[in-house]
C-alpha cells in the first residue's frame, strides 16, 4: 500500500511533464481581422440631419468615435420606459432562459475540466458471499466450503493528453461557453430595443387615433353643415350622400388603429414578462413625451467586430470548430492511460486492514487506432469542412452586421427629409383645405374640389405621425445595430442580480 502511493505521484508527475511538453495538434486559432474599410456607406454622410419644427424634428448630429452608453434608452428622456424596460429585465423569459443556456454551457465545461485535466480517484468497498468448486483448482473432489470476501480499495486512472486532444475539446467547450454568453448580450439588446420599438409604435397610433378622431369630428361638423345648406335649397343631395360616404371611409380606418394597438400593448406586456390581460397597468406611451437624441454615436467600422454579440457569436462558432478539427485530428494518434489501485481484501474484517491483506497494481494502457476502414480521417475531413462552413457564417453575418448599419445610418438621414416634406405637405394641406372650405361656404368651387382637399388633408396628418415615429424606430435600430454598449456593463442583467459579466 504505502509502495503504491509512494510510486503513484511519479507517474502523475511524468503525466503532467508530458502535457507540458505535449503540443496540442490541429490549427491554433486567431481571430478574423476586422474589414478594412473606414466608411459604412458609399458616400458621405451630411454633418447633420434635416430639421423642421414639431414632434421628433430637431436635428441629429453623428458623432464618430463615440462610446455608445449601455442604458442608451435613456437618451430618449422618458421615465416610463426607463422604468418599464428596467421591470422586463427582469421578468422576461427569454432573457432568462439564455441565462439558464449559458450557466448550463460553464457547468459543462467545469464537468470536462475536472475529467480531462484531473486523475479520477475513486473509493470501492465491497463485500462478497462466495462458494467455488475445486475443479478451479485441479481437485475435483475436493469441496470448499463458503466464504465471504471483504474488500476496500482506491483505485485511480488518468488519460495522458500527449497530443492535445483533451486541450482542444476544453477550447471548443470554452468557445461555446463564449457563444451562449454573447447569445446572451444580444437577447438583452434585442429585448431593450423592442420594448422601446414598441413603446415608439404605441406612441404613433396613439396619436394616428387622435389625428382621426380630428378628422371625423371635423368632417362630421362638415356633415352638419352640408345638410343644413341641403334643407335650405344651397346643396345637393349628392353633396350629403359623398360627405357621408367620406365620413364612413374615416371612421373605418380607426378599427384597425384600434386593433394595433391593443396588440402592442400585448407584445409590451409579453415583453415585460406579463399577461396581455396586464397591459391595462403598463405605462402609455405618446410621441409628445419622447425626446429625439441630438447626438448619435457612430462606432468606427474597425470597431464594429468587437461590439456586435451576433459577430462575436459568430466567431465563438468558429472558434469551436477550429477547436475541433484538432480534437479530431487527436484521434488518429496513439491514447495512453495510466492506472492504478490499492486496498485490501481479507475473508474476515477484523483481518480487511492488515498488511498481509494488501494488495495493488498499476499499469499502463496504449490504444494505436490501426484500422478503421477510413472512419477517424473521414471525421477529420467533417470537421475542417465544418471549419469552413463556420467561416463562410461569419463572414456573412460581419457582411451583414455592416448592411445593418449602413442601412438604418442612410435611413435617419432620410426620415428627417421625409418629416421635413410631411410636415410642409401637411401645413400646405390645412391652409388649401382652409381655403376650400371658405371657397365652398360661397359657392365658389364644386364639393368634389371640398372633399378632395379632405381626403388630401386626411392623409397628410397621418403621414406626418408616421414619420415622426420614423424617426425614433430608426434611432432606437441604430444604437441596436452598433451593439446597444453591453460591454459597459459590469453585470449581465443591469437590473438583476446575476454574476459579474466575463470579458
Amino acid at each position: 500500500m504505502s509502495r503504491f502511493f509512494h510510486e503513484m505521484p511519479i507517474a502523475l508527475l511524468v503525466a503532467s511533464g508530458l502535457i507540458v511538453i505535449g503540443c496540442a495538434v490541429g490549427p491554433d486559432f486567431h481571430a478574423p481581422k476586422a474589414p478594412e474599410t473606414k466608411d459604412y456607406t458609399s458616400t458621405p454622410l451630411p454633418p447633420e440631419t434635416a430639421a423642421t419644427n414639431g414632434v421628433g424634428g430637431s436635428a441629429q448630429r453623428w458623432v464618430f468615435e463615440q462610446d455608445i452608453p449601455n442604458q442608451w434608452w435613456s437618451l430618449f428622456r422618458s421615465t416610463a420606459l426607463d422604468q418599464l424596460i428596467r421591470q422586463s429585465l427582469t421578468e422576461n423569459p427569454t432573457l432568462a432562459s439564455a441565462e439558464a443556456t449559458l450557466r448550463q454551457a460553464e457547468e459543462v465545461l467545469r464537468a470536462t475540466i475536472g475529467s480531462a485535466l484531473f486523475p479520477r480517484v475513486d473509493a470501492n468497498a465491497a463485500v462478497t458471499r462466495a462458494k467455488i468448486s475445486g475443479a478451479a483448482v485441479g481437485e475435483p473432489k475436493v469441496q470448499f466450503p463458503p466464504f465471504t470476501l471483504y474488500n476496500a480499495s482506491v483505485s485511480v486512472s488518468y488519460a495522458l493528453d500527449i497530443v492535445g486532444g483533451a486541450r482542444r475539446e476544453l477550447e471548443s467547450l470554452r468557445s461555446q461557453v463564449d457563444y451562449q454568453r454573447f447569445q446572451l448580450e444580444g437577447a438583452y439588446i434585442t429585448l431593450t430595443a423592442n420594448i422601446v420599438t414598441a413603446a415608439i409604435q404605441e406612441a404613433s397610433v396613439r396619436a394616428q387615433i387622435r389625428t382621426t378622431q380630428d378628422i371625423i369630428a371635423a368632417q362630421q361638423k362638415q356633415l352638419d353643415l352640408v345638410e343644413q345648406q341641403y334643407q335650405l335649397g344651397g346643396a345637393a343631395y349628392s353633396d350629403v350622400l359623398a360627405q357621408r360616404t367620406q365620413l364612413a371611409q374615416t371612421k373605418s380606418t380607426l378599427p384597425p388603429l384600434e386593433k394595433n394597438l391593443s396588440q402592442t400593448r400585448h407584445l409590451l406586456a409579453v415583453l415585460a414578462g406579463r399577461l396581455p390581460s396586464d397591459a391595462g397597468s403598463l405605462p402609455e406611451f405618446n410621441i409628445e413625451d419622447l425626446t429625439l437624441p441630438q447626438e448619435l454615436p457612430v462606432s468606427l467600422p474597425s470597431s464594429l467586430v468587437r461590439q456586435r454579440p451576433d459577430i462575436q457569436a459568430s466567431e465563438a462558432l468558429l472558434h469551436a470548430a477550429s477547436a475541433q478539427i484538432g480534437v479530431a485530428t487527436a484521434a488518429l494518434y496513439p491514447q495512453i492511460t495510466i492506472s492504478g489501485s490499492a486496498g485490501y481484501t481479507a475473508t474476515e474484517p477484523s483481518g480487511l486492514f492488515n498488511p498481509s491483506s494488501a494488495v495493488w497494481n498499476i499499469g499502463a494502457g496504449l490504444l494505436q487506432p490501426l484500422f478503421h476502414a477510413g472512419e477517424l480521417t473521414a471525421k477529420r475531413r467533417a470537421a475542417i469542412a465544418a471549419y469552413d462552413q463556420a467561416s463562410a457564417q461569419y463572414r456573412l453575418t460581419v457582411l451583414q452586421s455592416f448592411q445593418n448599419v449602413a442601412d438604418v445610418l442612410r435611413a435617419l438621414d432620410l426620415d428627417a427629409n421625409t418629416l421635413k416634406a410631411q410636415a410642409e405637405a401637411e401645413s400646405a394641406a390645412k391652409d388649401s383645405l382652409e381655403l376650400t372650405q371658405k371657397q365652398f361656404q360661397f359657392g365658389a368651387i364644386s364639393y368634389l374640389s371640398l372633399l378632395n382637399a379632405e381626403r388630401q388633408y386626411q392623409q397628410t396628418r397621418i403621414s406626418l405621425v408616421q414619420a415622426q415615429a420614423a424617426r425614433f424606430a430608426d434611432t432606437a435600430a441604430l444604437f441596436q445595430a452598433l451593439g446597444g454598449g453591453w460591454w459597459n456593463r459590469t453585470s449581465r442583467l443591469d437590473a438583476g442580480t446575476t454574476a459579474p459579466m466575463d470579458k
